[in-house]
């Protein structure tokens, strides 16, 4: 008898043992820190650029006939180049994909109004800053500088500028490449006459055919226009700062714009995209 009350109260004791074993709080566990999405951390973006969000397109205005800046196969309407990238980036950076940039083909002469009668958002096109444009419109911080330089046929005989007193230039209409040359003409003392063309090919076909006897625009352009018979002259001119614009008043948009390069530029993103497109 004694012995089965012993061995109940052994029993007892095991299983009371058990059950405060069981009932030992445990060690709290620690929760993960909440985080914010990464919706919610991204800062909102400025309203002149949430518009452009909201309607879900971004409306670039590029060259089409610019070799390694803007230009557009002819065969599929695809539009590739320097200009092209920035664009994919400014669009990306608002939260659109590349399917939502639509390209609109601009001249200098076109791509002004077009900003004017809000077709375009922005212009990326080898658009070069000069104080009576910041008038007009909102521009960027350069994102390239170039000169202002002459192509010519090899068996030409034109070696400068100065072979050129008494001959005819071809430039593109609205571009400041016509008054770049004549005020280095002038300087030079000699007489230039000039003709005007919608288009760079255009003005290469003019220069090919003898119309003209040059062919002026910013020199990273006219390297695309470059054959086995032709050669850019040494003579460079006028520098030229290519900026981003958009509609006057539009400075939310603008100072976006201006971060991004910044950022591309302290990465090193922009001198790649310089390097892709052979322009460094």
């Amino acid at each position: 008898m004694r012995k089965s009350v012993l061995l109940l109260l052994a029993l007892a004791l095991a299983f009371g043992a058990f059950g405060l074993a069981g009932c030992t709080p445990e060690e709290p566990v620690e929760e993960p820190e909440s985080t914010e999405s990464e919706a919610e951390a991204t800062e909102p973006l400025p309203a002149g650029v949430q518009a452009i969000a909201d309607a879900g397109k971004l409306r670039v205005g590029v060259k089409a006939d610019v070799p390694n800046f803007g230009l557009q196969d002819a065969a599929t309407g695809e539009f590739e180049g320097l200009e092209i990238d920035l664009a994919y980036v400014l669009a990306e950076r608002i939260g659109l994909s590349k399917d939502d940039v639509t390209f609109e083909a601009v001249t200098a002469k076109t791509r002004g109004p077009l900003l004017d009668n809000g077709q375009l958002d922005v212009i990326i096109a080898t658009f070069t800053i000069k104080p009576e444009r910041l008038e007009q419109w909102n521009f960027t911080n350069p994102y390239y500088q170039d000169e202002v330089g002459l192509l010519v046929k090899k068996d030409s005989g034109i070696e400068g500028l100065a072979d050129l007193d008494g001959k005819i230039v071809g430039v593109a209409q609205g571009a400041t490449s016509k008054d770049a040359v004549l005020a280095e003409a002038t300087a030079l003392g000699i007489t230039v006459e000039f003709l005007e063309f919608a288009t760079y090919p255009e003005i290469n076909a003019a220069l090919e055919s003898g119309r003209v006897d040059a062919f002026s625009v910013d020199k990273s352009i006219l390297s695309g226009y470059l054959t086995e018979d032709s050669v850019i002259l040494p003579d460079g001119f006028s520098p030229q700062d290519y900026g981003i614009a958009s509609k006057l008043g539009t400075d939310e948009l603008r100072d976006f714009i201006n971060d991004m390069l910044a950022e591309m530029e302290e990465s090193g993103e922009m001198d790649a995209l310089l390097e892709k497109w052979g322009l460094n």
